[in-house]
């Protein structure tokens, strides 16, 4: 929770990532630790900031929402209209949801899409997704308990407590805070993005902020960041081990780290196996600043298949610190490693979805 808490909010669209994303973070917790706090519900995952799944902890979810979920809101109202969902449509979905989930009966999504159809409203195509988004944007549900593999919805009222209301300025002052702490150094622009606040605000956030960030011009950017912890940057550089070989980063899809820093441009090795065209169901092999490979898992039982395709002509130094990072993999699943490199990289496959 203290990694979620760090970050103000975690991209979760893809959910076993994100657990990674936390346990790359952290040291001497595995999934099923992670998972834990996520069913006790120190952390949830709802739909916040933008029109997507984050984690983000029980203590912020409803300030957050206050302050962020207007602006996602208004942007949603193009799909709404193009789906047919009127105000009346969706407020009516969303009790139809909370009468559903009433007393702690955490339903999935196909199991809500019941309700809904049998209520009278049509969850053909992306409607489903929709009415479900706006009744987490709206404070009304968030994730309950994961069943196996399988998330659940529950009623935000049962699983977080009440917290005290902030003021706009606190709210706005705290976000730009936790932002630019937990992933700093970042621009105003950074920040509009991962946040969907205007300049305006971010600017104000900064104002209200005052000499607890630090500006910093590098290359001609100006960047924020708190002079006392350093930042995700620094923190996220792979440190070499102590006896002086390198350290690798298998990096999940959409993670914070380069979410939030598309301009980061990590240096890419010559004839990198993921070009153009192919599989960007992947994620990144990064060894100290350089990116060097793509990889993907497979779970299969008590085995977690690790497929991982990288530049030709890589020291043997740096092969080793990528069977390091793969065990660690392994390690926080709990399950053993079988790790595969194979010849050819991942064809192209499906676009994953947002919402």
């Amino acid at each position: 929770m203290e990694v979620v808490a760090l970050l103000a909010c975690v991209q979760s669209q893809e959910q076993a990532h994100a657990l990674w994303s936390l346990g790359m973070r952290t040291t001497g917790l595995d999934e099923a630790a992670v998972r834990h706090e996520l069913d006790g519900a120190r952390f949830v995952r709802t739909h916040i900031l933008r029109p997507t799944w984050h984690f983000v902890a029980a203590a912020d979810v409803r300030w957050i929402l206050a302050l962020t979920s207007p602006r996602v809101q208004r942007a949603n109202g193009t799909q709404f209209r193009a789906t047919d969902l009127t105000p009346a449509v969706l407020d009516r979905g969303a009790g139809l949801i909370l009468d559903a989930l009433a007393g702690s009966r955490h339903l999935t999504r196909p199991e809500l899409a019941e309700v809904l159809r049998e209520g009278g409203i049509d969850v053909k195509g992306q409607r489903l997704a929709y009415v479900l988004m706006h009744a987490e944007l709206e404070a009304l549900i968030c994730s309950g308990p994961l069943r196996g593999t399988t998330s659940t919805y529950a009623v935000l009222d049962e699983r977080v407590p009440p917290t005290p209301a902030r003021s706009a300025d606190a709210m706005l002052a705290e976000l730009t805070w936790r932002f630019f702490s937990g992933h700093g150094p970042a621009e105003v622009r950074d920040f509009t993005r991962w946040s969907s606040l205007t300049t305006a605000q971010a600017r104000a956030g900064l104002e209200l902020v005052g000499d607890r960030l630090q500006r910093a011009a590098v290359d001609g950017l100006e960047l924020w960041y708190d002079p006392l912890r350093g930042g995700l940057l620094q923190s996220e550089t792979v440190p070499d081990q102590p006896d002086g070989d390198p350290s690798a980063l298998l990096v999940p899809l959409f993670d914070e780290l380069t979410l939030s820093h598309p301009r980061l441009g990590f240096a890419v090795a010559p004839d990198h196996p993921h070009p153009p065209g192919y599989d960007t169901y992947t994620g990144s092999v990064l060894v100290g600043t350089q990116d060097v490979g793509a990889w993907r898992r497979t779970v299969r039982g008590r085995r977690v298949v690790v497929e991982t395709w990288l530049a030709p002509g890589l020291p043997a130094a740096t092969l080793a610190a990528v069977d390091r990072a793969t065990q660690r993999l392994a390690t926080f699943l709990g399950r053993d490693l079988e790790s595969v490199r194979p010849a050819a990289p991942p064809a192209k496959n499906r676009a994953p979805q947002r919402a």
